[in-house]
């Protein structure tokens, strides 16, 4: 299969995938991205020059805002792909985990760690260079799923994502990034279409955010498990998804 066909296909089961696991992965984001839509919509709204900064604390004050927003804008992500790798990957007995047995499974501390630094290493990544941005938002972009589908550590999670990227950066970067840029731009329409009904701008930020996130990563985390899926079985794991979620 050339490199097309195989992208398409990934694709193709990614909204397969969606479409037949949409109830628990929408309710799933909406326990996930309500507060944290509140804390992204609160960094979004802090004003760096309504504080009496000289020119240069100015500066490092922008640049700190614009990690932070860039950082928020992951976190929460990560944690979520993590706990829809435990919904479409772990049975019990033979059946998939209700949503309360996920909430028991999920490894929280390695989820919440690996959440915070890949966050700030991505957007320090592109608070540098664009490109350090990409690379690591790449390579360590399996991490959550490798952390709940292997039941690995932090830094195991970290390493093991390198591993199954590796040799296959293309395809990892064809899904992954074309899917968080289409987030992205779906949260700033949602943004500007709430800013046309409300007056409220922290409650027009939280809302867009919030709408945009349950909307659109269920499909960035379906994805990115599917892709972890594959390259476990690839490099010769046993990893594999429920034929159907839970009824």
């Amino acid at each position: 299969m050339d490199f097309r066909a195989e992208l398409a296909s990934v694709y193709v089961r990614i909204g397969k995938t969606y479409l037949r696991w949409a109830p628990s992965l929408l309710l799933l984001a909406v326990v996930v991205f309500v507060p944290l839509g509140l804390i992204h919509a609160l960094v979004a709204e802090a004003h760096v020059g309504s504080f009496s900064f000289g020119v240069g604390l100015k500066l490092i004050a922008l640049a700190a805002a614009v990690f932070a927003l860039a950082a928020t804008g992951l976190i929460g992500e990560i944690f979520y792909t993590g706990a829809v790798a435990i919904s479409l990957t772990h049975p019990h007995d033979g059946q998939p985990p209700s949503l309360r047995e996920i909430v028991r499974m999920v490894s929280y501390g390695p989820l919440i760690a690996i959440d915070l630094a890949y966050g700030a290493l991505v957007a320090g990544g592109f608070a540098l260079f664009v490109l350090p941005g990409v690379l690591i938002f790449v390579w360590l972009g399996l991490a959550a799923p490798a952390v709940e589908i292997e039941r690995r550590g932090v830094r195991g999670g970290l390493s093991r994502s390198i591993e199954l990227v590796r040799g296959r950066f293309l395809l990892v970067a064809a899904v992954l990034i074309p899917i968080e840029l289409l987030g992205d731009g779906l949260t700033d329409l949602a943004t500007a279409l709430t800013h046309n009904l409300f007056g409220s701008e922290l409650l027009c930020d939280w809302l867009a955010d919030t709408l945009a996130n349950i909307a659109f990563t269920p499909f960035y985390a379906v994805a990115a498990v599917l892709l972890t899926v594959d390259l476990i079985r690839e490099k010769g794991g046993g990893a594999r998804l429920h034929s159907k979620p839970l009824q």
